[in-house]
């Protein structure tokens, strides 16, 4: 039996805009070689990409957020 990962394979509904949105955005950090959680922060910031609150990223706000979207079954806003 062979065994693949199916993306998306937990999601119940289709991304939203704003997850898409994000995780473009991380995709794109990511690319640039940003792996840290610093980097990682500080370039959604430049790419202008805002948390939740209108307000740029901490590391603080994007552990939340990540965890908020993992925790939800589906992430979504």
């Amino acid at each position: 039996m062979s065994l693949y990962l199916v993306p998306d394979q937990a999601r119940v509904t289709d991304p939203t805009p704003y997850e898409s949105r994000l995780a473009k955005a991380i995709e794109q950090v990511f690319g640039d070689g940003g792996h840290t959680l610093e980097a990682l922060v500080e370039g959604l910031n430049q790419i202008g990409i805002i948390s939740p609150d209108g307000t740029p990223w901490s590391q603080e706000s994007f552990q939340v957020e990540i965890a908020r979207l993992a925790n939800s079954g589906n992430g979504g806003r």
